[in-house]
């Protein structure tokens, strides 16, 4: 049975709910109050639908309908990335025009957020009977290292069978191992102060330094294009443009901005540093430089490496470890991540491919990413599964994060049609 055109009846309340809900700024990297606030307005939302509600440690909750059989996820976080610059609107509000929804969080991932609990409410309010629980899953620092779903997780059982609308169409099986570190020491020698980058996950779109030139203290400024880490390449990176331009001037960098200069350089492969590298089912290594902040208090970088799922996180390290040490530099590990590899032919697969295909008429392709999802928390039971389409520029991570607003309902559909698939249908989970 196609249900997915159900969710359209909710086009209206869905826009309200997720304009309330862009409204509220739960940049992560701030602090968790804002967090918890967009948190707890989903959940009275929910509890208004009359569906059951339950929230864990102020971290994480989740919404569910049907009390037997499978449990099944859909997974999504309430937490953002900060707005950044270069905004053509407001970013903290819902803004339509053009034909596209505009709004920091509407594709990553408010929006998929406010649509999951429309379609647990589009199966209650049909009276459908389901032979499964669903449960709509929702955290609150997806953006700062996932210790949201360890909570949960600690709490609450691991869905067996999971999907999360956290990244494109079609269906993502493999996902890169993430590797987020610090890098710090050194002398600075001529660098007074040095600032870029606010999040380790994003290419910094802008970047200052002051520092010493003939005796005189000088200013240099950069702007670049900000970009998801998983995709350097798709940005502009202000603080190398700055490194770059201090070294053409003869200025001594330092140990540290040295190291950056030598062994990281323009490139977002690794070759300097030694760990270029690729696979067949994930592509290559990317590495990005994120965050520099150099001042009286403080000395570091921060590196966003995405590596290969067939490949190993610690011999990484190790070979970054041995390049720093030559420049008397410490590395310490912010975040890792291993990589998600789900073979093919999963029952989790299949019900998603049928869902698409039934909602849009044509079988979904099956990649891979670099970006970091909460599938990888779900021990190989669940991937992700949009919400945005490969031709549409959604500017993830970027000023003026957008979706055309036919592939924002499109993706309703689906995802309609594939929580109407796990409440409904009996699965073969091991």
């Amino acid at each position: 049975m196609y249900f997915g055109e159900k969710i359209l009846e909710y086009k209206d309340d869905i826009l309200r709910d997720l304009k309330t809900l862009l409204e509220i700024k739960s940049v992560s990297s701030d602090g968790h109050e804002n967090c918890e606030k967009a948190l707890d307005f989903v959940l009275s939302r929910a509890k208004a639908f009359g569906l059951n509600v339950k929230k864990i440690e102020g971290k994480a909750g989740h919404i569910e309908l049907g009390t037997s059989g499978t449990l099944c996820g859909v997974l999504t976080h309430l937490d953002v990335v900060p707005a950044g610059n270069g905004w053509s609107v407001e970013p903290f509000t819902l803004t339509r025009k053009d034909g596209r929804l505009f709004g920091r969080g509407i594709d990553d991932d408010k929006g998929a957020s406010i649509i999951n609990l429309y379609c647990l409410k589009a199966l209650k309010d049909s009276g459908i009977n389901g032979v499964n629980t669903v449960r709509c899953i929702f955290g609150t620092d997806e953006e700062i290292g996932m210790t949201d779903m360890e909570t949960y997780f600690s709490k609450e059982p691991v869905p067996d069978i999971s999907f999360t609308p956290d990244s494109d169409y079609g269906i993502c099986y493999a996902e890169k191992g993430i590797l987020q570190l610090k890098i710090s020491g050194g002398d600075n020698n001529s660098i007074k102060e040095f600032c870029s980058g606010s999040a380790v996950n994003a290419v910094p779109d802008e970047a200052k330094a002051v520092y010493y030139s003939d005796n005189e203290l000088k200013e240099a400024f950069c702007t670049g294009k900000a970009a998801h880490s998983c995709e350097p390449q798709k940005g502009v990176n202000a603080a190398k443009a700055i490194i770059f331009q201090l070294k053409k001037n003869n200025i001594d960098l330092g140990k540290l901005l040295s190291f950056a200069c030598d062994k990281i350089g323009n490139e977002i492969s690794g070759k300097s540093l030694g760990i270029e590298m690729s696979d067949e089912p994930s592509g290559e290594l990317t590495c990005n430089l994120s965050k520099v902040r150099i001042n009286e208090n403080e000395s570091y970088f921060t590196l966003d490496i995405r590596y290969p799922v067939t490949k190993n996180g610690e011999d990484i390290l190790e070979r970054i470890k041995i390049e720093a040490e030559k420049y008397s530099l410490d590395v310490e590990i912010i975040h890792h991540s291993k990589p998600l590899y789900l073979p093919k032919d999963t029952e989790t697969i299949r019900v998603l491919s049928e869902a698409y295909e039934q909602a849009v008429g044509e079988k979904p392709e099956l990649y891979s990413t670099g970006g970091g999802t909460y599938a990888r928390m779900l021990g190989s039971k669940g991937v992700a599964f949009g919400p945005a389409f490969p031709d549409d520029n959604v500017n993830m991570h970027n000023a003026d994060e957008s979706v055309d607003e036919e592939n924002f309902f499109k993706h309703a559909r689906i995802c309609m049609q594939a929580i109407y698939k796990l409440y409904t249908e009996k699965f073969k989970v091991s």
